[in-house]
């Protein structure tokens, strides 16, 4: 295995990324694996850690096979696999439907995890945008499209952990990507985790309340 767990993956990426320390950055996880990834990035960076709330817009049949992603925001930004909703026979108002679902999921969580705070604005920040891997990157093209809608002065991809393909597709959407491994075959993301239990709502919660009492005390 590469990473015992999500906070050792995500203490090796803080060292791949320690020469944004001192820049004006901002640390976007997707939730809710990429979260305890992040959090050391953001310690060490003393930067926030704020969420970029994407959803998988799965298969009908097939939920874990991505056709698409979401993410919020007010006129929320939306990713179509094409080929693969052809291949699997996904109408258009499945795909719909699905998108609607998880629209509401990102809004369930935004209240969760924010209860009412405002997000740190990643505009003008070098903007990190962080998960624990990437497989097909659809949520993750997903997430890079939304962040560069809030004109960030950089957009950096980080994780510790991404087939190939995927990372040969997303340079398009970041002006820079950071990956530890990308190892062949790829197979999921959690083969290359000792520990890749499900990250809980409580754990998020808490790591986002621990990352925002940092920031204040060290301002």
């Amino acid at each position: 295995m590469l990473f015992r767990d999500r906070t050792d993956a995500g203490e090796q990426l803080a060292v791949a990324l320690g020469r944004f320390k001192g820049k004006t950055c901002i640390v976007l996880a997707l939730p809710r694996g990429g979260v305890p990834v992040a959090a050391p990035v953001a310690a060490a960076l003393r930067a926030p850690l704020e969420l970029v709330l994407v959803r998988k817009v799965g298969a009908p049949d097939y939920p874990e096979f991505a056709i698409g992603a979401v993410v919020d925001g007010g006129a929320p930004v939306i990713v179509r696999n094409d080929r693969e909703m052809k291949l699997l026979g996904v109408s258009e108002e499945a795909f719909e439907a699905i998108c609607r679902r998880e629209l509401a999921e990102i809004e369930r969580r935004r209240s969760l995890y924010l209860k009412g705070r405002s997000a740190v604005s990643p505009t003008g920040r070098v903007a990190i945008v962080i998960d624990d891997g990437i497989a097909t990157g659809a949520t993750t093209r997903a997430a890079l499209q939304a962040v560069r809608k809030r004109r960030p002065k950089k957009l950096v991809l980080a994780v510790p952990v991404a087939s190939r393909d995927s990372l040969a597709d997303l340079r398009q959407e970041a002006d820079e990507i950071v990956c530890l491994a990308s190892p062949e075959p790829f197979r999921a993301v959690g083969h290359f985790y000792d520990d890749f239990d499900q990250v809980s709502d409580k754990e998020v919660q808490s790591i986002l309340s621990s990352a925002a009492a940092q920031v204040v005390t060290e301002d």
